[in-house]
């Protein structure tokens, strides 16, 4: 009777170890699976998000900060980026020429798509000028100051003030160039208001508003400036391939 009742417990036993064995087993398998199908079901949410990525051709620290404020949704990369340090001509008598110049520059040498914009003061005044020599109005090396107060100079005994800013755009993407306008139109003040901005926006005041464009917020003359227009229809351009 002993020996059935130690026969019966020795079997329960093992029974019982099986089925925690078993248990065990089942439990590390179900785990191995749900965590290879987390692998191999899981989304990927960046697959379909990657950023446009385009070389804006500029040397201009300052635009290159606006021009990415505007841009939010592509990466934009610098020339100093890609290992540019040239100085790229500008040779053109036109706007537009200068940026393709620049565009294509970057686009031939080191092959990327690449955009340039180039931009210039037009007072009617001067029948356009400083125009394409904006950067330069008052002599190469010359600097914003420097153009401001020959500008100033040169307005003092006019009766228009009437002025616009105008940028082109020229986008090489894929082989093809496309090119984009934008304009402000307003006037030159008597003197400079403001310390925001760069260039000529201490002395440029755009039509509608009481406020230089040094006197705005990036954000602000972002909405209303030459380069925010310019830049927007390009935006709409990428926009509209990518649909």
């Amino acid at each position: 009777m002993n020996y059935n009742k130690k026969t019966y417990y020795e079997k329960t036993r093992n029974n019982l170890n099986l089925v925690f064995i078993k248990l065990a087993l089942y439990l590390y398998l179900s785990l191995r699976l749900k965590l290879t199908l987390s692998i191999v079901e899981r989304p990927n949410f960046t697959s379909n998000i990657s950023k446009l990525k385009i070389v804006f051709a500029t040397n201009n620290p300052n635009k290159l900060k606006e021009v990415q404020q505007l841009l939010p949704s592509v990466e934009i990369v610098s020339l100093q980026e890609i290992g540019c340090f040239d100085d790229i001509p500008e040779t053109s008598n036109t706007l537009e020429g200068n940026a393709i110049i620049k565009a294509n520059f970057v686009t031939e040498n080191y092959e990327f798509d690449c955009f340039a914009d180039d931009t210039g003061l037009e007072v009617d005044a001067l029948n356009g000028s400083p125009g394409v020599y904006s950067s330069r109005y008052a002599g190469e090396g010359s600097d914003s100051e420097n153009n401001m107060r020959k500008l100033l100079t040169e307005l003092k005994n006019k009766q228009s003030r009437k002025a616009q800013f105008r940028t082109v755009i020229a986008l090489n993407l894929k082989g093809e160039q496309h090119l984009f306008e934008g304009i402000c139109k307003g006037e030159i003040l008597t003197e400079k208001q403001g310390k925001k901005g760069f260039g000529y926006d201490p002395i440029f005041k755009p039509s509608g508003f009481e406020t230089s464009f040094a006197q705005m917020t990036m954000a602000e003359k972002g909405t209303i400036s030459h380069r925010g227009k310019a830049i927007k229809k390009l935006i709409e351009f990428l926009n509209s391939i990518n649909n």
